[in-house]
C-alpha cells in the first residue's frame, strides 16, 4: 500500500500498507514490528484487488522463473504470487526481519515453503545480494520509502533478466470508508484528513536520507532507468455497506491510527467527530452504523527490460 499513516493505499497510500521499515523524524516514525498484524489484515482485506492487480501481470509476464518482492511486508502478497505463478520461486525482501519471519511461517503454513525465500536488508542496495536475475520484480508502495526513487528504479532494472518486468504499484486514490456527510460534525472528514496525510507524506520523504524531489511521473522514471513497454493500469476494491466485521475491524485499526497521528493537527470538532466514530458503544460509530465501507484504487506501472 501510497504514503500515508493509516491505510488509504491512496493516491499516496497510508504507511500501514507498507512493509519496509525506516525511521525519519519523530512524527513519521513507523514501527514495522507493531503493526505487522494490521499489515496483515489491510492485505487479507485486500487480496481481491491483489488478485486482479496479479491476474493482469499473469498475462504480460510468462512463466517467470523468479519472481522479487522487494518491499515484502508479512508476505502476505509474496503468497498470492506464488499462487499465482505456481512455477516460480518468490524472494521476499524487506528491511524487517521480524515482518519477513512472519512471511517465511506463512509460506510454510500455506505449502509453497518449498520455493519461497527471505532476504533481509535495505533496498535498493540488498537486491544485488540475490543470486538470479528477476522475471518480476514487484514493488508494492515501496519505492516512495526510498529518496531517490529514480536511483533505486534504476538498481530495480539491473537485477532483471533480460526480458523481465518491473512492476511498480504506487498512485491511486485516498481510500474512502465514510459517507461525506456522517450526520455528526462537518461533512468532508476523509477530504480533511486526506490533506493532513499529504503533509505528513511530505515531512516523511524530505526526512528520508539522500531525498531527491521528482515529479510522479512513474512512465517516465521508468524509460528513463531503460526500460520499453510501459503500462499503467489501476485496480479497484468495492466493499459496500454494510460492512462485514473484518472491514469493520479494518476501518477501526485505520481511524485509531489517524486520531493517533493527527490529533494535534485536526480541528477540534473533527478530533470529537473521530472519537464519537472509534466509540464501540455509540451509534455513529463505526462498529454499529450500518453505511461505513471500503473503497480504495490502486496503480500498477509496468516496464520491460530488454532481451
Amino acid at each position: 500500500m501510497a504514503h500515508h499513516p493509516h491505510e488509504q493505499p491512496d493516491g499516496h497510500r497510508h504507511a500501514q500498507e507498507h512493509g519496509h521499515g525506516h525511521r525519519h523524524g519523530h512524527d513519521t516514525d513507523i514501527d514495522w514490528e507493531e503493526m505487522a498484524p494490521h499489515l496483515e489484515a489491510q492485505a487479507e482485506l485486500f487480496t481481491p484487488l491483489y488478485e486482479r492487480a496479479l491476474g493482469w501481470l499473469a498475462k504480460e509476464v510468462t512463466e517467470p522463473g523468479l519472481i522479487v518482492d522487494a518491499g515484502s511486508g508479512p508476505g502476505v502478497i509474496s503468497g498470492l504470487f506464488a499462487e499465482t505463478f505456481p512455477g516460480a520461486r518468490v524472494l521476499a525482501v524487506d528491511g524487517s526481519e521480524p515482518l519477513l519471519a512472519r512471511a517465511a511461517a506463512r509460506a510454510a503454513r500455506l505449502g509453497y515453503a518449498d520455493r519461497f525465500a527471505t532476504l533481509a536488508g535495505e533496498l535498493p542496495d540488498v537486491l544485488e545480494q540475490s543470486d538470479y536475475p528477476a522475471d518480476l520484480l514487484w514493488a508494492g508502495r515501496s519505492l516512495h520509502h526510498l529518496g531517490d526513487q529514480r536511483a533505486a528504479l534504476t538498481a530495480f532494472a539491473r537485477q532483471l533478466a533480460p526480458g523481465g518486468t518491473l512492476a511498480v504499484m504506487e498512485g491511486g486514490l485516498p481510500s474512502r470508508f465514510l459517507p461525506r456527510d456522517l450526520g455528526i460534525g462537518r461533512p468532508g472528514l476523509e477530504a480533511r484528513v486526506d490533506a493532513l496525510q499529504e503533509e505528513w507524506f511530505a515531512r516523511m520523504r524530505a526526512g528520508l536520507p539522500g531525498v531527491v524531489d521528482e515529479t510522479e511521473d512513474w512512465p517516465a522514471l521508468l524509460a528513463a532507468a531503460g526500460l520499453k513497454h510501459a503500462r499503467t493500469r489501476s485496480f479497484l476494491l468495492d466493499l459496500p455497506a454494510p460492512a462485514s466485521e473484518r472491514a469493520r475491524a479494518y476501518i477501526a485499526a485505520s481511524l485509531d491510527r489517524m486520531r493517533e497521528v493527527f490529533a494535534d493537527a485536526m480541528d477540534p470538532e473533527d478530533r470529537a467527530v473521530l472519537d464519537r466514530l472509534l466509540d464501540p458503544d455509540d451509534a455513529a460509530g463505526v462498529h454499529r452504523r450500518p453505511d461505513v465501507f471500503v473503497l480504495a484504487a490502486h496503480t500498477v506501472h509496468t516496464a520491460v527490460k530488454s532481451v
